[in-house]
Order: structure tokens, then C-alpha cells, then sequence
């Protein structure tokens, strides 16, 4: 272990839903830093092989990053916490997968920890999850999380019962943190 990680979260299995055109750094800072904290993390996608990222500051695309399972090989008891990266590619895509979404919405109903991302929210609205929830997202998803039933807020991070949101790669350290309070919360799988 070296004195930049902790193993506050050894033993804990993370699922990293994405697939092309996810945002960069949506996905690769959460997952350095939750192994950082002593998790294990595994990018699951619609297919095997790797996905391409896309670098939203340079508009282009990004790195590929590898995949360790498919949507279709994967339970919601496997795993600890679910994030969800943004990038609009990306969340259109998987919100139209209905492996996806099943998995989204059990894994949802588990009272698990689930963090989502700028456009990561629009798989959460299609799982129909969101109703009654505080959340906040990227600005243009405001007006579809509404009409999902959620409590939009400006926020940089914003928490309800484990669910966690939050609006922009500038938010990342606040999100990465809080997926790591949540997760040590004994409601949602720490312990006392």
C-alpha cells in the first residue's frame, strides 16, 4: 500500500457501467481512485474487448480503456456499488440496452450505493429509478429528470439513501469522496 491509498474499501466490488463515448476522465479518475481506496473495479460494457473514451476539453476521442465483463455476464449481487460515467454518447447508448437497464434498476433497488455522472443520469431515468429523488446532473438533463420525477439541484455533489450525483468532470473530487463515505455508511454496505 503506498501512503497515497488506504484499504477503507478492501473486499469491495465495484461495477463500472459503460460504453463508447463515455467521458474520460468520468471514468478513469473514479476507478484510479476507488482502487486507490483498496476496491476492486470492473468496467462492464455491451460488448468485450475495450471501449473508447471521449476527451470532452478537446473534443475528440479519448483512450480506449479495457473491459473485464459484458452487461450479460453480470449480477447486481456481485457487486458492492455501481457508477455510472457521463459523456453523452455513452448514456444514450446503454439506456437503450435492456440488460443494461435491468441491471440498473435491480441494482438500484438493492440499496447498494449508485453514483452517476453528468449525462450518467439518463440510464438511471430509464430504469425509472429516480422518482422522489434529490439529484443533479449535467444542465441540459435538468428538464428530464424533472419530468422523471426527481428533485433537480445545482450542486456539485448531491447524495439521497446511497444515490449519488453529481454535474461535471469539475466535481469529480467531491464525487469520488462521497462514493467512499457512502460506501462505508452501514446502511449501504459499511459496517459499524
Amino acid at each position: 500500500m503506498s501512503i497515497f491509498s488506504s484499504d477503507k474499501l478492501k473486499g469491495k466490488k465495484i461495477a463500472i457501467i459503460a460504453t463508447d463515448g463515455f467521458e474520460q476522465v468520468e471514468l478513469t479518475e473514479p476507478k484510479k481512485y476507488l482502487e486507490g481506496e483498496g476496491a476492486t473495479t470492473h468496467v462492464i460494457s455491451l460488448k468485450s474487448g475495450s471501449i473508447k473514451g471521449w476527451d470532452g476539453p478537446n473534443n475528440d476521442w479519448g483512450d480506449k480503456v479495457s473491459v473485464d465483463k459484458v452487461i450479460g455476464d453480470v449480477k447486481p449481487a456481485d457487486y458492492d456499488a455501481l457508477v455510472l460515467p457521463g459523456g453523452q454518447m455513452n448514456p444514450d447508448l446503454l439506456r437503450l440496452d435492456k440488460d443494461v437497464v435491468s441491471f440498473v434498476r435491480e441494482f438500484a433497488g438493492s440499496g447498494k450505493v449508485v453514483a452517476a455522472i453528468c449525462h450518467g443520469p439518463w440510464t438511471l431515468i430509464e430504469a425509472d429509478v429516480v422518482r422522489g429523488k434529490k439529484m443533479t446532473s449535467w444542465p441540459s438533463l435538468h428538464t428530464d429528470l424533472k419530468n422523471a420525477g426527481a428533485h433537480w439541484e445545482d450542486s456539485e455533489v448531491v447524495t439521497d439513501h446511497g444515490l449519488i450525483t453529481s454535474r461535471k468532470p469539475g466535481d469529480l473530487p467531491a464525487f469520488n469522496k462521497k462514493i467512499v463515505e457512502e460506501m462505508l455508511e452501514p446502511q449501504h454496505g459499511g459496517h459499524n
